[in-house]
Order: C-alpha cells, then sequence, then structure tokens
C-alpha cells in the first residue's frame, strides 16, 4: 500500500547564488519534512528557466525522489541540474501546428 502524502510550497529565497525553493511533505500519523532545491541565478539570466516556471520544476523533481525512495529521501536538499530543466522544457514544449493531412498540390502548372 502506498503512502499518502501531501506537497507544500512554501515559498522562495533569492540568494547570491541560487534562488532556494522550500516545500514541506506530510505523510500521515503528522509526519512532516521540510525539502529546499535550489535553482541557479545563471539559469535565470540565461532564460534556460522562467521564474513562474520555477516551483513547478522543483515540485516534479521532489515528487521524483519521493517515489523513488519510497516517501523517504536520504536527502533534504536537492539542487536543479541542466538536466532536470533539459526535462522540463522538452516535456513542455509548444506543440508545432500542422495541417492534419497533407496539402493538395495544385496541378495546375
Amino acid at each position: 500500500m502506498t503512502e499518502n502524502v501531501n506537497i507544500q510550497y512554501v515559498g522562495f529565497e533569492a540568494k547570491a547564488l541560487v534562488r532556494e525553493y522550500s516545500f514541506i511533505v506530510r505523510r500521515a500519523l503528522d509526519e512532516t519534512s521540510e525539502f529546499t532545491l535550489t535553482i541557479g541565478n545563471e539559469a535565470f539570466g540565461s532564460r534556460r528557466v522562467r521564474f513562474q516556471d520555477a516551483p513547478e520544476i522543483c515540485s516534479l523533481r521532489l515528487r521524483h525522489e519521493l517515489a523513488v525512495f519510497g516517501n523517504h529521501p536520504p536527502q533534504t536538499h536537492y539542487r536543479i541540474s541542466e538536466a532536470d530543466l533539459d526535462d522540463y522544457r522538452s516535456s513542455h514544449a509548444p506543440k508545432a501546428w500542422g495541417y492534419a493531412s497533407k496539402p493538395k498540390v495544385s496541378r495546375d502548372l
């Protein structure tokens, strides 16, 4: 049976080199843990990540860690990697619009 968890985003703190995002994870039996995830400021400056997407990116990484370690990860601090940013960007890329079928080519040339 899987344990029910509630993940709450608490907020962020802008620091000299990183932005630090804080979360509280509540499990059954009133067990809580605090987690922090950081994203380097250079990722925002180079437009690799948008400020409004950062909490979701961190939440997805935290959910992954919880899933891998049965809701009890060995660490309480994680750094968002370039691979994490690439995964997020590719999974949230706008879909290419195109024709449902190929357009007919005019033969009146």
